[in-house]
């Protein structure tokens, strides 16, 4: 999940308020109240997303575009309501793959994100951030691999979430550099960065938008990001693949998917018109923004995707000898 901070997530709400005008476009959609499923509280980064793509939804087609959110057990709820929703073309799910890995890191995880929901677009992609302690006073990998042969008592990490890409890219990032890194879960970004901050703990992994504002106001420091290239929201930050080890590169993403069974023409109505939405150059702005590079899909095409990521995922997890919990 994409995590902001409460002030950023206030002012992006407000933002989402004042949406500039959309033409308004003839739409295949329902003529009804239009719903879109976030599996996290109000105020965080999935749902403020969702409410700024929903506003410019609304204007485009007309239809009321309500945020419902089914907050709980890391997004999953939101995944067994879409799972048992009837198929009319009204409910979406808005779901990032911090949630759909869980199929892999949970046995008990409610829905099967490959056989249970049906992909409609992707909507972008985020980077997780790898970020050092001001305190160790380092400001690239190869300043923290030094500074970690000094001090190998040091090699610990937080992470924002276990089980998650936070943790495991951490600890692929340890295998990478040759000196094992040992995860610390945190309850979130917010102790993690006071943590960070204080020298309390010498490094941390999140997505980049737990870290981005932090970052600039140098109460920690982004060393690197997971992605081939670099995040739109800070070009200046090196990737892994940059730095030399694109065999670690991953990217989390968004998705949009729709109900099981929901007839082939409303999976086109919806992906036609969140593609045009996400299209819009003020949209893409304000995502790029919240730390989220636009892309979007066909339904085969992200299916393919999916397909080929949990691949890859489950390769990491056996890799790194993680076992799935109960």
């Amino acid at each position: 999940m994409t995590m902001i901070t409460r002030r950023t997530a206030l002012s992006m709400a407000g933002a989402t308020l004042a949406a500039p005008a959309i033409g308004r476009a003839d739409t295949a959609l329902p003529d009804k109240t239009l719903k879109i499923l976030v599996g996290f509280p109000a105020g965080g980064g999935s749902d403020v997303m969702a409410r700024f793509i929903a506003e410019a939804l609304k204007q485009r087609t007309g239809r009321n575009v309500i945020i419902d959110n089914k907050s709980g057990a890391s997004g999953t709820l939101a995944g067994e309501a879409l799972k048992n929703t009837p198929p009319d073309g009204t409910t979406v799910c808005f779901m990032p793959s911090a949630t759909v890995v869980q199929k892999l890191t949970m046995a008990s995880i409610p829905f099967d994100p490959q056989t249970d929901i049906a992909p409609i677009t992707l909507a972008g992609t985020v980077q997780t951030a790898f970020c050092v302690s001001p305190t160790l006073g380092v400001s690239s990998l190869k300043e923290y691999v030094e500074w970690l042969k000094k001090n190998p008592t040091r090699n610990s990490f937080g992470t924002t979430a276990m089980g998650s890409f936070t943790h495991f890219f951490g600890v692929m990032a340890g295998r990478a550099i040759g000196i094992p890194l040992e995860p610390v879960p945190y309850r979130g970004a917010a102790p993690l960065v006071a943590d960070l901050q204080g020298g309390h703990v010498p490094a941390g992994c999140g997505g980049i938008t737990d870290f981005l504002e932090h970052h600039r106001a140098g109460k920690v420091k982004v060393i690197f990001t997971s992605g081939r290239t670099p995040t739109t929201a800070a070009p200046e930050i090196p990737t892994v693949t940059q730095l030399g080890h694109p065999d670690i590169s991953i990217l989390g993403w968004y998705v949009f998917f729709a109900p099981p069974r929901t007839p082939p023409a409303l999976i086109d109505a919806w992906g036609s018109e969140l593609r045009a939405v996400l299209d819009l150059p003020e949209v893409r702005k304000k995502m790029t923004e919240f730390g989220l590079d636009v892309e979007t899909s066909t339904p085969a095409e992200f299916s393919q995707r999916m397909a080929a990521d949990f691949k890859r995922w489950k390769e990491i997890l056996d890799s790194i000898g993680y076992k799935p919990s109960n």
